[in-house]
């Protein structure tokens, strides 16, 4: 077969024919799937998040459900200032669109504040060192108290007028007061001391036991 009858039935009408059916089909499908990828994702349509900050639980709920959503509580936390049970914090944020049936999570309020160990700072560091790990902790101090001992050392800590120790559990909102050594000690000058009454012999045990002996005076006649 020569090249000019290949080509020329190559570029024969039904070829031509062919590759342009095929190209339609190619079209069709492509336009098949965008358009159906976005009637299965309802491209273009989403729900409005609301706010529920200061909410409590139960409403947030309730108004979740109502707009085909669901809320997954993923934490808790403590302010005083808000009410037990209310939210404090959401994800995803106010405003935001999301597809029906999306979870919301969110923070809630604790009823009470939390309550933490107390870490091994007690006759085990310094003052400076104590206060950045409490703080950290989100603990509250109040004025150290100082007492004898090795300057800033510390020896104690105070949470309302009771001593507590490493590893007690104390409320975060309950301040503590750190016992700080002053540098300063007795004087040992002024101690007193009860003189010895026993020898060496005494403290070893083996003192002699005497009797004393007298003479018989003469016979009374």
């Amino acid at each position: 077969m020569k090249v000019k009858e290949f080509f020329g039935k190559l570029a024969s009408k039904f070829v031509l024919l062919n590759l342009a059916a095929m190209a339609i089909v190619v079209v069709l499908l492509m336009v098949g799937v965008k358009f159906g990828l976005e009637a299965y994702t309802r491209h273009g349509e989403g729900i409005e998040v609301p706010a529920l900050k200061g909410m409590t639980y139960h409403k947030a709920r309730l108004m979740l459900e109502e707009k085909g959503l669901t809320i997954v509580v993923s934490d808790s936390g403590y302010n005083k200032q808000m009410p037990a049970e209310s939210i404090l914090v959401q994800t995803p944020g106010p405003g935001t669109k999301v597809k029906e049936g999306h979870a919301i999570y969110v923070t809630v309020n604790s009823p009470s504040s939390p309550s933490f160990a107390i870490p091994d700072i007690v006759d085990n560091s310094s003052v400076r060192e104590a206060e950045a790990r409490l703080m950290a902790m989100g603990f509250k101090l109040s004025e150290p108290q100082m007492v004898t001992g090795e300057k800033d050392w510390v020896y104690g800590i105070i949470c309302r007028g009771r001593r507590v120790s490493n590893g007690d559990r104390i409320p975060i909102d309950y301040p503590l007061t750190l016992m700080v050594g002053s540098g300063m000690y007795e004087d040992e000058d002024d101690a007193t001391y009860e003189e010895s009454s026993y020898s060496a012999d005494e403290e070893s045990g083996e003192a002699d036991t005497f009797v004393e002996i007298t003479e018989p005076g003469p016979a009374n006649e």
